[in-house]
């Protein structure tokens, strides 16, 4: 075969000239890369199925339940039943109070007096694993600055019975005392924060569940626990069961400008939360009466 001379200088066989040391690289320099390519794709499969990797990515937590111990009063009602203006002036006299939680942290009670405020109900206990770290602060502040005040448990039927919980609530701070300034506990009873609304349980489990816990906070203190809780609430859970409402009294869950239903066995109402958003700790109640009704509450 002939050869012919490049202008490079160099000669080669004809059609097997090359440029010295130019598409041999390339090519070695493209491999190289696809290698390198390939290895790190596979580190990130890798780490993308060790436990953990999509936390350390950063998921979306914005659906996340809250912690447990951290649900209020009426802390369902804004997204379940909506919310529409303040109540309009009542016919009948009416008496301002407030129910409060750890959320508030410690309370300002002498404000709260001042602006009109005459009676508290203070989130004591939830399930039997939880007890409010505010509880001495807000319990024993709004008492001394001379208002009537109370406890309240959070239920969470799906965690234990009602008789457990009623035990656990009295123990720690849900009692009763004939003192003319204590009001009797209050079982708060709607929607779980934590999951289905109902908590799991039938309408009929959920009165049983009801009945266990309002029977045993009867026999430990001689009074009949107050029922907080959402007429919507009741009829999807309990099948707006109408037992209750000749014993216990009914405090009615409802931010607009009147009252509404009242769950089946109730005539009327004897509180009344009607907004998240009231002056200093958001959660502002009226007792259907006027101050001397309060107190006959507490006397009992």
């Amino acid at each position: 075969m002939p050869l012919h001379r490049h202008r490079s200088g160099t000669f080669r066989r004809s059609g097997t000239f090359r440029r010295s040391g130019t598409s041999r690289r390339s090519g070695t320099s493209r491999r190289s890369r696809l290698t390198v390519g390939g290895t790190l794709l596979a580190a990130l499969a890798l780490l993308l199925t060790l436990p953990g990797a999509a936390t350390a990515a950063g998921p979306d937590t914005a659906d996340a339940p809250p912690a447990h111990g951290t649900a209020r009063m009426g802390q369902g009602v804004i997204e379940h039943d909506g919310q529409g203006g303040l109540p309009r002036d009542p016919r009948v006299v009416q008496t301002e109070g407030v129910d409060v939680s750890s959320h508030q942290g410690n309370v300002a009670w002498q404000t709260l007096w001042n602006s009109g405020v005459k009676w508290a109900y203070v989130k004591a206990t939830e399930g039997t694993y939880y007890k409010n770290p505010y509880f001495a602060q807000q319990y024993n502040g709004s008492y001394n600055v001379g208002m009537i005040r109370g406890a309240y448990h959070f239920a969470t039927p799906n965690t234990a019975s009602g008789a457990a919980q009623a035990n656990y609530f009295v123990d720690n701070g849900g009692g009763w005392s004939r003192d003319g300034r204590t009001l009797p506990g209050v079982l708060d009873i709607e929607w779980n924060p934590y999951g289905a609304q109902c908590y799991g349980l039938s309408q009929a489990a959920m009165v049983n569940w009801i009945r266990d816990f309002t029977t045993t906070y009867r026999a430990r203190t001689g009074r009949d626990a107050v029922i907080y809780t959402a007429t919507s609430w009741w009829k999807d859970c309990t099948g707006n069961n109408a037992s209750f409402g000749a014993v216990n009294p009914l405090w009615v869950a409802r931010y607009n400008t009147t009252v509404g239903e009242l769950p089946a066995g109730w005539p009327v109402h004897t509180m009344w939360q009607y907004t998240s958003t009231g002056p200093t700790v958001g959660d502002h109640n009226r007792f259907n009466g006027a101050l001397d009704r309060v107190q006959a509450l507490a006397n009992g």
